[in-house]
């Protein structure tokens, strides 16, 4: 196992074509260029912003394969695998390998409230069957689990693919945590607030703004990393600004269409989502106002980042 996760990785949405009946490969491809021209170090596909419930078996297949080619090497590619039954989760993994994903993002068995030993069991079948990095993926929202730092030690200590996580507990500290708790082998990835993620230790960042805002959204990491914190504290607080335009009156997963009405909105449509989440025209004229709000904030982010680019170009032409 030699590849190497860092930075903001967009964790995307699956394109579907305009009646949602299939999934959409030209429109997938557009997409994953503007990933491409934004700088974006990789893509995860069929995560929970990728509505991986709603995808059967062959679109699994053909978004994958089309994913990986279309990448070329040119980004990294890492495939939600999870599923509540244990053997299909092996198959989906085990596929996603055999056609060249770069790694693998999976969650607990959702539903069953599983305990710790049936986590480990889960994991372990999983990694008996692919060599490829595995991202363990931690959000007791959806999965009705939370992983303790503890078993996430466990979970690292067993099994050589278990290397890296996306931690989404809602409990920031937690990336502190599971750094100490795994001498620093496991590598965190922030599941929210990319700042305080990695002044506690994270590496990189699960990205689901990178679906609209994929330019920006990248540069956050990238100025963390440069020592920049102010700057990319700047560029977090105008993402929670219009977070909360969205999240006023949904539910917690009740907000899934505003993210590919916004990719639209940015140029690049890429269909609805499928039943049973909120379809963004059902949203009448509430989502059209919302719309109107967010993009006047993208206006702002793009603002801060022409100035962020500037004073970087000032910065580097007195270097030189």
């Amino acid at each position: 196992m030699t590849t190497t996760f860092r930075g903001s990785h967009s964790v995307i949405v699956t394109p579907f074509n305009d009646d949602g009946s299939d999934i959409d490969i030209g429109r997938l491809n557009a997409f994953l260029d503007w990933q491409l021209e934004s700088g974006v170090p990789g893509v995860i596909v069929l995560g929970t912003t990728g509505e991986f419930l709603t995808i059967s078996d062959d679109e699994r297949r053909r978004l994958v394969d089309a994913t990986v080619r279309h990448a070329a090497g040119r980004y990294q590619v890492m495939v939600g695998s999870m599923n509540a039954y244990t053997p299909n989760a092996v198959r989906y993994s085990r596929e996603a390998q055999d056609l060249g994903a770069d790694g693998l993002m999976i969650i607990p068995p959702y539903y069953y409230t599983p305990t710790d030993d049936e986590i480990f069991e889960y994991y372990r079948a999983i990694c008996a069957a692919v060599t490829i990095p595995i991202m363990l993926y931690n959000n007791p929202v959806t999965s009705n689990r939370d992983m303790s730092a503890a078993l996430v030690a466990r979970l690292t200590a067993a099994f050589e693919p278990v290397r890296y996580i996306k931690e989404a507990s809602m409990d920031v500290a937690r990336v502190f945590d599971i750094v100490e708790a795994t001498g620093g082998v496991m590598n965190v990835f922030a599941g929210e607030r990319p700042v305080e993620s990695f002044l506690l230790g994270a590496v990189g960042y699960v990205n689901p703004y990178g679906n609209y805002l994929p330019y920006a959204t990248r540069r956050l990491w990238d100025l963390l990393v440069d020592g920049r914190v102010h700057d990319a504290t700047r560029i977090q607080g105008l993402v929670h600004k219009f977070d909360r335009i969205i999240a006023q009156g949904h539910p917690t997963y009740g907000h899934q269409c505003y993210s590919k009405a916004l990719a639209h909105a940015r140029g690049y449509p890429v269909g609805d989502v499928r039943a049973p989440l909120t379809k963004f025209a059902s949203l009448g004229a509430e989502g059209r106002d919302k719309l109107a709000q967010i993009m006047a904030v993208f206006d702002e982010i793009d603002a801060a980042m022409a100035d962020i680019d500037s004073r970087s170009a000032d910065a580097r032409a007195h270097a030189a």
